[in-house]
């Protein structure tokens, strides 16, 4: 039973977190400046991050296979990839280090 309340609050944290990835991207799409349209796309690096955390600690902890870890984590590091490529352009367009 404590197993499975570990698990559900873990699953609930990596659900806030990576359903956030998705919103602070549409977010950005109407941004009032780059400067904000780069600060929503940092904060959804951030939760992109936690989220890889959270996917991490569900595998450490048995929750999931390695087969489903493997096919996950793969997908969330693309996602890092590219969310710090959009960052990493935006500061290099703005002048900003």
């Amino acid at each position: 039973m404590a197993s499975e309340k570990k698990e559900f609050v873990i699953s609930k944290q990596l659900l806030r977190s990576g359903t956030a990835i998705g919103a602070l991207i549409r977010e950005a799409e109407h941004a009032q400046s780059k400067k904000d349209f780069l600060n929503k796309m940092n904060i959804a690096l951030k939760e992109a991050n936690e989220t890889e955390y959270w996917i991490d600690l569900l595998k450490d902890s048995g929750f999931i296979s390695s087969e489903e870890y493997n096919n996950i984590s793969q997908q969330i590091k693309e996602l890092l990839k590219l969310l710090v490529s959009i960052v990493k352009t935006t500061k290099q367009n703005l002048n900003i280090s």
